[in-house]
């Protein structure tokens, strides 16, 4: 069954337009196939295009990772709620402000070069789509809190397994 005008004109005027532009990272959450992915593209290139225009020191770029994780969550969490109960859905695939959050903590232990965050980037994907504990039971949690905070899990996991993997590459 499709949505009428009418149907489809009356969901598009209950979206909380800021929680929307947050929760989809500002629309990487709409990228097919996999919106997860996206978001977490979106996040390399931010920390890549932010390290090789501004050439940061390794401190300040470190700090730009804690305001992006920040960002992330003190905002991506309230506005995965509210996207959640808009949409309907428990964890909306669009929402990716989780998939942001989760990168920039595996980001946090890697040199500015695309070695290190290709690495970053297929670590923090591989443990975020399967979930090691507890980060699956972290789903569990109520609303924006389920969806954000276990992707923070599997960053940690990422960046540890980086973190180890950086003492032989």
């Amino acid at each position: 069954m499709t949505n009428s005008p009418i149907q489809t004109t009356a969901a598009a005027a209950h979206k909380t337009y800021w929680a929307w532009s947050v929760a989809t990272f500002f629309g990487a959450g709409f990228g097919k196939p996999g919106p997860g992915t996206w978001g977490s593209v979106a996040t390399v290139l931010l920390w890549a295009a932010f390290a090789w225009l501004a050439h940061p020191t390794p401190l300040i770029l470190l700090y730009a990772l804690f305001l992006l994780i920040g960002f992330a969550l003190l905002l991506g969490i309230p506005a995965s709620t509210v996207v959640a109960r808009e949409s309907g859905r428990h964890d909306p695939q669009f929402v990716v402000i989780d998939e942001v959050a989760g990168q920039a903590i595996a980001l946090l232990g890697s040199h500015a070069n695309w070695r290190h965050a290709l690495i970053a980037l297929a670590l923090f994907r591989l443990l975020d789509i399967t979930k090691p504990f507890p980060a699956r039971q972290l789903e569990q949690l109520p609303a924006g809190w389920g969806i954000v905070l276990d992707d923070v899990a599997a960053g940690l996991y990422a960046l540890g397994v980086a973190s180890l993997l950086h003492i032989w590459i």
